[in-house]
Formats: structure tokens, C-alpha cells, sequence
């Protein structure tokens, strides 16, 4: 595992959306465009034979995540009434965490080739096992793909609870600034309400008034699915440790799920409104790997080789490691950094971060940047 490398090192102004060397972008209308060699990379790929299905791998994967689901829905059978009970509700949560990252894989068409397939499969595993909307998350995850960590584009720097760029601080008053100026220290806690963030916000997006492909479909799917998990754990256990079941399987499930997100693209560059960037330099650049161990690929689901996903969205999990020794030797060779990292250290970016973001809040809404750099100190 290599720690924290960069090739080279790239300096980066979260706030103003500076950019590393590499990073070359072009404003809208220009006759030139950024000229990309991710042509030669992909053929690179391809005859290494990196994008072959792997679905035998998966099939095992869903057989041991499911043997991992029946060994802890027997042993809260055979605990009874006890408070180990919340030990397997912290299991649970991260067995549906893997069945999310199974999804995630096979909505990139990782496991199965045709895309029909891989839909109807996705959904399954997503609302009818996780209790997320497929629909709903492949619309925001698309566009994240898409457009990573890029201003007006990317879904996932919106301003919410967090905010991500310092533009989106500057101005919050109250208790909305009191929380930003201290935001990546109260990160990972927030997390721990991320499991029920992400099953109300399927359901809103479902009663909603958007257009949701396979609506009905989805809320029978959830539907049945919440009514057949909450009817056992509060039929199993009386009702104060009932809650506390639901409530730690939901803190895991979403500190799991957000702890392996966050250091992909938090902290890295950010690619202001309206910059066209090439593809190659628009995905290496705004994302960030972590470590390369066989744990690791488990534990993350693929997810710590995030430069190697971008790229190659429909790779299978277990061609990454070696996809990521060529994209590094063509990124070294065409001066683009590639960033690793190790998950703590990554951690630690997170959170500083993010309270650098948050300290945008404390300043004078009207004060102009360049002037608020050069004031005398």
C-alpha cells in the first residue's frame, strides 16, 4: 500500500476551485479542446483482457454475503431476549452495506452484460434488499459519474447539512454557521443518520411528483421489505429493544456506507462551472484511491480503487488492482497526478478538509476573497 502518493503532488484551493498541474481546461467555445489519451488506455485495458464479466466472482460474492445475512438472522434466533441482540443489528448493517455495494456493481454492468439484466437485478438487490430506490439513486449517481466534483453538475458537492465548497459556507448564520465552522469534526458522527437519510429520501422521491421509472415496482419492493424486517424485530423483541435494534443496524449501515464514499473525491480537485476538461483528467484528477490490499477491495467494495472505476465504470471488482498499475504508468507518463492514499490518512484529509470549507462561514458574507488574502495580518 502506498501512503498518501501523488504524481506528481497536486496543490489544491477547494474554495476557489484552483486546480493541479495537469488540469487543463478550456472556456466554453473555444475552437480547441482538451486532447485526451484515455483512447490508448482503454485499448491498453482491453487487451489485457481487464474488461471481461466476472459474474462467477459475484455469484460467490451474493453466496457469502447471504450465508453472512442467515448467520445473523439465526443468531438473534438463538440469543432470544438479550441485549447482545444489538451486536447482530451492527451485523446486519454491514451485510446490507455489501448487498449495496453488489448493487452499485451490478448497475455498472459489472456482473452481467446485458444492461436489461443488470437492471432488474439492481433493483432487486437495491430496494427489495437495501430499501434504497434504484431509480432514484442511479439518476444522482449518473450524474456524479458523470460530472465528478464538478460546480453545478455533481450531485454530490451540493450544499446540504455539509457543505463542500467555501462559496456555499460564506453567508450561513445561526446554528447553520455554528455547524460548518466546526462541519469535519461532526462529519462521521452525521453518518450515523445517513441509513435513515437514504431510506426517506427513496421514499419521498417515490411519492413525489418526478418522474420515477418503475415507481410501483419500487414501493412494493421497499414497501415489503420494511414491513417484513420491522413486523420480526418487533415481533422478536419487545419494543425498547426493538428500537434500539433498528436504531444501531441504521447508525452502522450508514456510518459504513458514508465511511466508504467519503474519501473518494472529498478534498480533491474541484472543477469550476462551465471548464471542459478531458475525460482522462476529469476522473483522475477529482479522485482519490485507498490502498490496494485484497481486505481492502472487500471491505469497500472495489470503491478504494475509485480512479480505476471512473474510468472503466463496468470493470469487475477483481480486475482493479491490476487495471491500476497501468492507469498509474500512463498517468506518470502523460504528467496527470494519481493520488493514493491509505483510508485513515484519507480520513484525515476529509476532515480538514472540510472544516477549512466551513471556516468560509465565520467570514464577513460581503468581504471580496482577493482582498480578505491580501489584508495585512
Amino acid at each position: 500500500m502506498t501512503n498518501s502518493t501523488t504524481t506528481p503532488s497536486p496543490r489544491r484551493d477547494p474554495g476557489a476551485g484552483h486546480a493541479p498541474p495537469g488540469f487543463r481546461p478550456t472556456v466554453p467555445g473555444t475552437p480547441t479542446a482538451p486532447v485526451s489519451t484515455y483512447s490508448t488506455l482503454l485499448t491498453q485495458v482491453r487487451e489485457a483482457g481487464l474488461l471481461r464479466r466476472r459474474t462467477g466472482y459475484y455469484l460467490v460474492a451474493f453466496g457469502l454475503v447471504t450465508l453472512c445475512l442467515a448467520a445473523a438472522v439465526t443468531g438473534s434466533v438463538l440469543l432470544g431476549d438479550s441485549w447482545l441482540q444489538l451486536l447482530v443489528a451492527a451485523a446486519l448493517g454491514i451485510v446490507f452495506t455489501q448487498y449495496a455495494f453488489l448493487a452499485h456493481e451490478t448497475a455498472h454492468k459489472q456482473v452481467f452484460a446485458s444492461g436489461r439484466v443488470s437492471e432488474h437485478v439492481g433493483r432487486v438487490l437495491a430496494a427489495g434488499v437495501v430499501g434504497m430506490s434504484y431509480a432514484w439513486w442511479m439518476s444522482k449517481h449518473t450524474r456524479h459519474h458523470g460530472n465528478p466534483n464538478t460546480v453545478g453538475k455533481d450531485p454530490d458537492i451540493a450544499p446540504d447539512v455539509i457543505v463542500f465548497r467555501e462559496a456555499d459556507a460564506v453567508g450561513r448564520t445561526g446554528l447553520s454557521r455554528w455547524f460548518a465552522l466546526r462541519q469535519g469534526y461532526a462529519f462521521f458522527p452525521i453518518l450515523l443518520l445517513e441509513g435513515v437519510n437514504l431510506h426517506v429520501t427513496s421514499y419521498r422521491t417515490l411519492i413525489g411528483r418526478a418522474r420515477v421509472e418503475k415507481r410501483w415496482l419500487e414501493i412494493a419492493l421497499i414497501s415489503v421489505r420494511l414491513v417484513v424486517y420491522l413486523g420480526l424485530v418487533f415481533w422478536a423483541l419487545d419494543p425498547g429493544m426493538a428500537l434500539a435494534f433498528v436504531a444501531v443496524q441504521l447508525g452502522v449501515f450508514g456510518l459504513y456506507m458514508g465511511a466508504s464514499f467519503a474519501p473518494n473525491h472529498k478534498g480533491m480537485t474541484l472543477i469550476p462551472e462551465g471548464a471542459r476538461v478531458d475525460f482522462l483528467s476529469k476522473q483522475v484528477l477529482t479522485s482519490r484511491n485507498v490502498g490496494s490490499s485484497p481486505f481492502m477491495n472487500v471491505a469497500l467494495g472495489g470503491l478504494n480503487f475509485q480512479i480505476e472505476h471512473h474510468l472503466f465504470p463496468s470493470m469487475a471488482r477483481p480486475h482493479l488492482r491490476r487495471a491500476s498499475a497501468l492507469v498509474r504508468a500512463h498517468c506518470a507518463e502523460n504528467g496527470i497526478p494519481y493520488t493514493e492514499t491509505t483510508l485513515w490518512q484519507s480520513y484525515g484529509i476529509v476532515i480538514r478538509y472540510l472544516n477549512r470549507v466551513g471556516l468560509a462561514a465565520g467570514g464577513d458574507p460581503f468581504d471580496c476573497p482577493a482582498a480578505t488574502r491580501l489584508r495585512p495580518r
